[in-house]
């Protein structure tokens, strides 16, 4: 039996975002001779079990976000060197700082996903920049492997480090579930995202204002001054439905079900889940034109990096033939690679 650690998200069951996805769906198919134990934030579970998939939970007194992941990331390593497992896999960086010290004392393997260059978003300030650099060097200087989860993030980390990294996305499968309610077909677009600036909410927005087609735009846009301001601007148009953040599955899955486009406006953090969760769907994507969005969809769906590139793409009239193909080509290379048996299998073959 193998054991194996796993530190860097809020925990399981996954109730906040995709590296909460990841460990979900990794102890759910995992192999009968591993033995997951998971690390998990006190203060988010009211319901505190012991177990769950079939791995051990331990909770910790800290919050695993923001700048508080670190002293968590930290505790969990501490915690790590008593409970000796065989792999400990590190989700994001933040708590890096500490890498050197837990390689040094621990007899480990250590595997690090170092997350989509958390360094170089947008939201992050100057210090704090610098911050997750540094602690990105830490883990590539002192992991065993590294894991990118998309084929740009590798090539970084090869002119960057000249280090080879193990390329593993994430699964999108676990959407595809039975409808609660049937809904009617709707000819709507979708979006679907954290309302940061780097997901091109602005740009997706402007350009549907100045359209007729009807966009549904789900996100959670109370949650600062940014979003705040567009959920106000944009809600006067009547083509525009600004819809506050949803996290029922069933009521995710009919609105991604029976849109007519998905549309993606990320930029950075590499492989994003929404979108390999989109795939599944068998929708046509238009996705913000960015190295991170074309390895994803295998150059498969259709890119804009502008609201006027955007606006051509709405206003084009797109024949059945060519929908359906656009379809089945995202849902193609959904099948065949973001799916969360592969992706359990992929991670395992690391621990070996």
């Amino acid at each position: 039996m193998k054991k194996i650690s796993i530190l860097g998200t809020v925990g399981i069951p996954a109730c906040y975002g995709g590296f909460e996805s990841l460990v979900e769906n990794l102890t759910k198919d995992s192999s009968k001779n591993i033995k997951y134990t998971v690390y998990c934030s006190s203060n988010s579970y009211k319901n505190k079990v012991k177990e769950y998939n079939n791995a051990s939970l331990i909770y910790l007194p800290l919050d695993a976000n923001g700048v508080k992941s670190i002293p968590y990331d930290i505790l969990s390593m501490i915690s790590c060197l008593f409970k000796k497992p065989d792999v400990t896999l590190i989700l994001g960086v933040s708590g890096c700082i500490f890498l050197p010290f837990y390689r040094l004392l621990s007899k480990s393997k250590i595997i690090t996903n170092i997350d989509g260059l958390e360094w170089k978003r947008d939201k992050w300030g100057k210090f704090a920049r610098k911050f997750l650099k540094f602690s990105e060097v830490l883990a590539v200087k002192y992991s065993d492997v590294i894991i990118s989860d998309n084929q740009a993030i590798a090539d970084y980390v090869k002119s960057e480090y000249n280090v080879n990294s193990s390329v593993i996305a994430y699964g999108g499968d676990h959407v595809l579930i039975n409808k609660n309610n049937e809904v009617k077909y709707q000819d709507y677009f979708l979006s679907l995202c954290r309302i940061e600036p780097e997901n091109n909410v602005e740009m997706i927005l402007n350009a549907f204002s100045k359209t007729d087609a009807q966009l549904k735009f789900i996100g959670n846009w109370d949650n600062s001054e940014f979003g705040a301001r567009l959920k106000k601007e944009y809600s006067k148009y009547s083509n525009i439905e600004i819809i506050d953040p949803i996290y029922d599955i069933a009521t995710l899955y009919n609105y991604r079900e029976n849109c007519f486009v998905y549309i993606h406006g990320h930029s950075a953090g590499g492989t994003n889940p929404s979108l390999v969760e989109a795939m599944h769907f068998s929708k046509p994507i238009y996705a913000y034109d960015c190295n991170f969005n074309r390895y994803s969809t295998e150059e498969g769906c259709f890119y804009f990096g502008s609201s006027e590139d955007l606006i051509k793409l709405i206003e084009t009239e797109m024949s059945y033939d060519s929908y359906r193909s656009y379809s089945l080509t995202m849902k193609e290379i959904a099948n065949r690679r973001y799916t969360w048996k592969t992706i359990a299998t992929q991670y395992e073959k690391l621990y070996e």
